[in-house]
């Protein structure tokens, strides 16, 4: 059976490459496919993943679960997700993205068909635990067709024009699964609705995706990227083509300039990678990503705490309605989208420095928070303004720690980077969803409403700090040459 599914999933080979004239054709038509498969397939990801939390407070009345029982649903599939990443992450680095992405998709669409059939807390654990594992299958294949279709040079703005299918799918998913449920009168729609939508998809992927550009006939995207830069003659410094008259380097004319030659090395670049290579030589024993792992975990919290208790919270203490969570889900998540391709091509202006950006964004969340907290009932408008400050933040930050684990390791292995790294979010976001429900359960009845929601946004401020004074070790962190 493992055999059996090894090669289902194995990577496609290469074939013969095409004529150059071919190559020049075909390259940007492909790029733009894959950009545009994984794109839309990610986005279907979010719409069966994020959609509980828009109707836990409906589940806890048909079904009389209590805060601590949606808490634990939240955080099971928060760290199976993790778990799932990080597994998958490594099958993912050497497997085919068009049939692993298609059937990861089709696997969380049942999960979300059977999470919506039945009507027992146990089962509803255990779905969803399997629908985190199998969502760890949507990520690693969009970062491994990326990586290998995107250069270095263009990687902060392309990767973070991909990763805004993270907001399109998360703001999306709210909106659907509160739609889904008032238009059909039941919580079980919120599942049902967006688990079509995902099998559709499903089938979408397994038609449009492709693999690396040696599978198609095409080069490698370092070769690729090389035909379109000159070096001078004489000094050696890279040349954007049209050349103007001077080369920047040694001022001497650029019409002596001659083609920059491929990336050399002594081994094959190309080469699948073993699963040793990959844990040990790109990840394990990486100190980078270790400190992006931990950093990634206050991050996490800091968005997920939006995004699973961001619709309660406005409905008890703020006053919005079912629909009016969902819209909320929608602004922060809409928020990141023009800041995360913003500031990815930023980083790559600045030459790669996605750690300094990264931190910088932080501060906003900080101040957002903050005034989320002291905003008194009323003024919901308010609240809906921070949440975009939070969402037009938070994105670049969790876009720009992966793109920089991936200038810091390999296109080889970045599923297992991201993968890693990703681990240490969920793990925070199971940290808050228990946490936090566990707050909402006990110190209710001690503190108040007021007073318990006060402390769980204490605890969001004091991660968001964390999160910060990690992110400053990565300040002067550039890709590797």
């Amino acid at each position: 059976m493992f055999e059996s599914v090894r090669t289902l999933f194995a990577a496609a080979p290469s074939i013969p490459r095409l004529p150059e004239a071919e190559v020049r054709r075909h390259y940007p038509r492909y790029r733009r496919r894959v950009t545009e498969a994984t794109f839309i397939g990610y986005s279907t990801f979010y719409l069966v993943r994020n959609n509980l939390a828009v109707v836990a407070k409906d589940m806890r009345a048909a079904l009389q679960y209590d805060e601590g029982m949606i808490g634990s649903i939240l955080a099971i599939t928060a760290i199976t997700y993790g778990l799932g990443k990080f597994v998958m992450g490594a099958v993912s680095d050497r497997s085919n993205p068009r049939v692993f992405m298609a059937s990861g998709l089709l696997g969380t669409a049942l999960c979300n068909f059977a999470f919506g059939g039945v009507a027992s807390y146990p089962l509803h654990l255990a779905l969803w635990a399997m629908n985190g594992f199998v969502q760890g299958m949507g990520w690693p294949p969009c970062g491994r067709s990326m990586g290998h279709w995107f250069s270095r040079e263009e990687r902060g703005l392309w990767f973070s024009v991909w990763n805004t299918s993270t907001n399109l799918g998360g703001g999306l998913a709210g909106a659907l699964a509160g739609w889904a449920a008032s238009y059909y009168g039941g919580w079980q729609y919120a599942f049902f609705v967006p688990g079509v939508i995902a099998t559709i998809g499903a089938v979408y992927l397994f038609g449009r995706l492709c693999d690396t550009p040696q599978s198609v006939g095409l080069p490698p995207i370092e070769e690729y990227a090389g035909t379109d830069r000159q070096q001078c003659a004489a000094c050696g410094h890279d040349l954007r083509l049209p050349a103007g008259p001077h080369c920047p380097g040694c001022g001497g004319p650029s019409d002596g300039a001659v083609a920059a030659a491929a990336p050399a090395s002594a081994a094959d670049p190309e080469r699948e990678l073993t699963f040793k290579e990959l844990f040990l030589d790109y990840v394990l024993t990486n100190r980078y990503v270790w400190l992006l792992a931990i950093a990634n975990f206050f991050a996490y919290i800091t968005r997920y705490s939006m995004l699973d208790w961001g619709p309660t919270y406005l409905r008890e203490m703020k006053g919005a309605t079912l629909t009016g969570g969902g819209v909320a889900i929608l602004i922060a998540e809409w928020g990141g989208i023009p800041s995360t391709v913003l500031l990815g091509w930023l980083s790559d202006r600045i030459g790669g420095r996605r750690g300094m950006v990264a931190m910088l964004c932080m501060l906003p969340i900080l101040a957002a928070f903050t005034t989320i907290l002291f905003t008194p009932p009323g003024y919901l408008w308010l609240d809906m303004t921070m949440l975009a400050v939070v969402g037009f933040f938070i994105y670049p930050v969790l876009n720009l720690i992966l793109i920089l684990s991936l200038d810091l390791t390999s296109k080889k292995a970045v599923g297992t980077a991201a993968g890693f790294i990703g681990l240490f979010g969920y793990v925070g976001r199971m940290t808050q969803a228990q946490g936090f429900g566990l707050m909402q359960k006990h110190l209710k009845g001690l503190y108040g409403e007021h007073a318990t929601w006060n402390m769980v946004l204490y605890s969001i401020l004091g991660c968001a700090a964390v999160a910060i004074a990690l992110l400053a070790f990565t300040w002067r962190l550039r890709p590797k040459a």
